[in-house]
C-alpha cells in the first residue's frame, strides 16, 4: 500500500465531527478541563505522548508551535500565529498529516477525540476548515490572574504587556467567532465556582451522555494571584505603577468579559456574544 493511500484511509477513518479542539491562553485552565473531559467514558484525550502537557501542537509538524512566536504571554502578538482557512499551510494532505500525528495517542474507539493546545484559541478557523464539523472549546480566565501566573515564563515581559496580550488574543477570537460553526467559550471562574452548571453547558454542547467529572477543579488556585494583585496597590513604586497602567488601559476590556479590574474576586454574569 502506498503512503498516499494509507494517508487517505487514515483521514477518512475519523469523522471530523468527532474532533474537539480545546484552546485558551497558557494558565487559563485548559489542562484541567481537558483532563476532566478525558475522564468521561465517551471521550479520549491524547495520552502518553511524552510531550509537554500532552499538547497536540508538540506532536505535529504542519504548523509552528506557540514557542515559535515567542511562547506564553507573547505568541498572539505575532500575526502569523493567527492561522485561518486562507493559510498556505492548508493543503490537501493537512488533515491526514495531523491525524497521523495524533491518532496513535487517542483511544479511537471512543466517540469524541480531544486535542488541547493554547494556540487553538487563534487557530479555530484553520482547524475547522481542515476538519469541518469539529468543535472548538475555549477557556478564558481573568487576564490579571493569567498575567501574574504567566510571569514566571515571561520574565522580561511586563505585567501590563501580558494583560495586553490577553486582550489582543481574545479580540482575535471575537473577530473569528462569526466564521466558526461550533464554538463554546467558558470562563475558568465559572468552572470552579459553578461546576455543575458550567459543565452541563459543555456536556450538552458536545452531546455527551452522563456528567463530566469535576473533581480536578480547585477554587483556591487563584488565591495567591489575588493576594499579589491586592498587595500591588500599596507595594513598591513599580508595582503601583504597573497596577495603575492595567487599571487605566484594560479595565473596560476586562469588563467586557465580566471581570472587575479593581476586585478580581468579582464575577459579573456574562455570556459570549
Amino acid at each position: 500500500m502506498s503512503s498516499d493511500t494509507a494517508s487517505q484511509r487514515l483521514d477518512l477513518s475519523i469523522d471530523p465531527r468527532r474532533l474537539v479542539f480545546v484552546g485558551g491562553l497558557h494558565r487559563s485552565g485548559t489542562t484541567p478541563l481537558t483532563r476532566m473531559l478525558a475522564e468521561h467514558p465517551q471521550v479520549a484525550g491524547l495520552t502518553a505522548t511524552g510531550v509537554e502537557e500532552d499538547e497536540g501542537q508538540h506532536l505535529q509538524s504542519v504548523y509552528p508551535i506557540a514557542r515559535s512566536y515567542g511562547g506564553a504571554g507573547v505568541f498572539a502578538f505575532d500575526p502569523r500565529a493567527h492561522v485561518t482557512e486562507e493559510s498556505p499551510l492548508r493543503v490537501a494532505s493537512t488533515s491526514a498529516d495531523l491525524l497521523r500525528s495524533w491518532t496513535p495517542f487517542w483511544d479511537v474507539e471512543r466517540d469524541l477525540l480531544v486535542e488541547k493546545s493554547p494556540p487553538n484559541l487563534v487557530m479555530g478557523r484553520f482547524l475547522q476548515s481542515v476538519f469541518p464539523g469539529s468543535c472548538l472549546v475555549v477557556v478564558i480566565r481573568n487576564p490579571v490572574v493569567v498575567a501574574l501566573s504567566t510571569k514566571k515564563w515571561a520574565r522580561w515581559t511586563s505585567l501590563p504587556k501580558l494583560v495586553r496580550h490577553w486582550v489582543v488574543a481574545h479580540e482575535v477570537l471575537r473577530a473569528d467567532a462569526r466564521h466558526l460553526d461550533r464554538l463554546l467559550v467558558l470562563r475558568y471562574e465559572d468552572l470552579v465556582h459553578e461546576p455543575h452548571e458550567t459543565l452541563e453547558r459543555l456536556r450538552l454542547f458536545l452531546g455527551l451522555t452522563g456528567d463530566i467529572p469535576h473533581h480536578r477543579l480547585d477554587p483556591a488556585r487563584s488565591l495567591p494571584y489575588l493576594r499579589r494583585w491586592d498587595s500591588m496597590a500599596t507595594g513598591n513604586p513599580l508595582q503601583r505603577r504597573s497596577r495603575r497602567i492595567i487599571e487605566d488601559k484594560f479595565g473596560d476590556a476586562m469588563a467586557d468579559y465580566g471581570y472587575d479590574v479593581h476586585d478580581l474576586t468579582a464575577r459579573a454574569r456574562w455570556t459570549w456574544d
